[in-house]
């Protein structure tokens, strides 16, 4: 699905995509993301939380933003709209790898042999973090299945719900992640600080370190977010680090919202087909920080604005 034949009417509309229809391109596009994000994390320079790593919601897919490397800077972008990998250089190279059918093993080929073309020679990990089966990205010929129309719903998905994210956003005026696509789970997230230093993280994500969790946990949080799975189409979750006492019995909106290992989580189809999709997920979103910081005793009231007030003279 190109952008010359994307219907207009549906820029607004929550597209459903159930996750056993495609799992199999889910977990090949989990990889392809994973070394494309490694390639960023080889070059950026560490911010706090692992901030420099995730990608981000483009016009037509995900990008990386600009990366530097050697006096110059490079971008690389999925384009989901016309299934290309671009790779642009500030000094005007470009190549392109196609998005189609083929193991993961290919893709990281061709992904490596094109930077190289470029003059661009990072040193990556070849393997995957956050799975269990960690297999190399160059010996990897088990995921090799991609299928457009599934990967442009599947974009539309996090455009949805990085509307209502960005919006959640702009009401904090304390410490606040943007929201962006880590790769290692595949979720789309934004986080919320108190400000104050976190208990150690026990850690425990599968191969990965643990000194990675206690780095992006090394403060109280809310974090929320959207993953392809979990449930039919996929679920946003909520939770906080530290969990407070009482957490998990907080009243939280919607009805159909429920608390589970340590989180709470929202079906999105439950969101897609509600009246309002945006005001069902950011009541989600609202009433589950207000779990964390109330229970948790964040100062709401310097933490807290309405960005509306902020812009307005005065």
């Amino acid at each position: 699905m190109t952008g010359t034949n994307t219907p207009t009417d549906r820029k607004l509309r929550w597209p459903a995509l159930r996750v056993e229809d495609w799992s199999d391109t889910r977990d090949t596009l989990h990889m392809w993301l994973q070394l494309v994000g490694k390639i960023k994390l080889a070059c950026d320079p560490m911010i706090n939380h692992w901030w420099q790593v995730p990608l981000y919601l483009s016009a037509r897919g995900l990008t990386t933003a600009a990366i530097p490397y050697q006096g110059d800077l490079f971008d690389i972008e999925f384009d989901f709209q016309d299934h290309r990998l671009l790779i642009r250089s500030s000094d005007g190279g470009r190549r392109e790898v196609v998005l189609e059918p083929k193991t993961v093993a290919d893709f990281y080929s061709e992904t490596m042999a094109a930077l190289d073309e470029l003059g661009i020679r990072p040193s990556v990990s070849k393997t995957p973090n956050e799975v269990v089966r960690a297999v190399p990205f160059d010996t990897d010929t088990e995921h090799a299945s991609y299928e457009p129309d599934k990967v442009w719903l599947f974009w539309r998905q996090l455009l949805c719900a990085h509307r209502v994210f960005g919006d959640f956003r702009s009401r904090f005026i304390g410490k606040v992640s943007p929201v962006h696509l880590f790769w290692g789970a595949m979720d789309l997230a934004v986080t919320r600080f108190s400000g104050r230093e976190a208990p150690r993280h026990p850690g425990g994500a599968p191969n990965c370190g643990d000194w990675v969790m206690v780095e992006g946990y090394s403060h109280e949080l809310s974090s929320c977010g959207f993953w392809p799975g979990g449930g039919r189409e996929g679920a946003f979750y909520s939770y906080a680090y530290p969990e407070p006492p009482g957490f998990a019995g907080y009243p939280v909106l919607p009805e159909a919202a429920y608390y589970e290992h340590g989180e709470f989580l929202l079906a999105y189809e439950h969101v897609r087909t509600a009246r309002d999709p945006e005001r069902t997920l950011a009541d989600f979103l609202r009433t589950t920080y207000e779990a964390a910081a109330e229970l948790g005793g964040w100062d709401r009231a310097a933490l807290e604005d309405d960005p509306a007030r902020r812009a307005s003279p005065r």
